[in-house]
């Protein structure tokens, strides 16, 4: 019954390649010419944010979270995971990237553990473009760049080849607004559309 279900499982992900539509996009997140996408990840998960101090003696919340979530596709009417995504060692980085000791930004596959880390190339404010990043006071919507892939443990490779993620259709996920102390960490909650690109062939 499981390898059914797994079996059933790559069959709609491989559907799935086939049926990617995104939506248009301005200049500045669209994927370089000699990419193609060929998958999408409907997101639920959170920005981790923490408060540190600030220069006049104050405190504040950082802005760069550390980003928890699973990505799901359709399967039968309802949704499957696909992709979690989260913060980690960039074990394969690309040729002449450095690699942060905080790591980078990573998407790995459910399926077959293939994994991509990505870093972010540009970005536009969420509210800024109906059709692509419509929800004013959430996240930026964002073009990825992959620093670093990685075939799963068995040579699965369905985000080994991805070169380029976009990050669309933001909910929430914004830098708090509150008051706070030193240390102190929050999670808040968003929703976004992760599409996938590889090299066109």
């Amino acid at each position: 019954m499981a390898a059914l279900v797994l079996a059933c499982a790559f069959g709609t992900v491989n559907q799935a390649v086939a049926q990617v539509t995104v939506p248009p996009v301005p200049d500045t997140i669209a994927v370089p010419a000699g990419n193609t996408a060929y998958l999408v990840g409907h997101a639920f998960g959170s920005q981790g944010y923490t408060c540190l101090p600030t220069s006049d003696g104050g405190t504040g919340w950082s802005p760069v979270a550390r980003p928890e979530a699973t990505l799901f596709t359709d399967l039968f009417g309802q949704q499957f995971q696909i992709i979690t995504h989260f913060q980690s060692i960039n074990a394969n980085p690309n040729a002449n990237v450095i690699v942060p000791l905080s790591g980078n930004a990573t998407w790995q596959s459910s399926l077959d553990s293939s994994r991509v880390w990505m870093v972010k190339k540009n970005g536009i404010d969420a509210g800024s473009d109906p059709a692509s990043c419509p929800n004013n006071g959430s996240i930026q919507c964002l073009l990825l760049q992959s620093v670093g892939n990685q075939k799963g443990p068995t040579g699965g490779n369905l985000l080994a080849k991805s070169t380029f993620i976009q990050r669309l259709n933001t909910k929430g996920g914004a830098v708090p607004t509150s008051s706070c102390t030193a240390g102190q960490t929050q999670l808040v909650g968003y929703t976004a559309d992760y599409f996938f690109y590889r090299a066109a062939h």
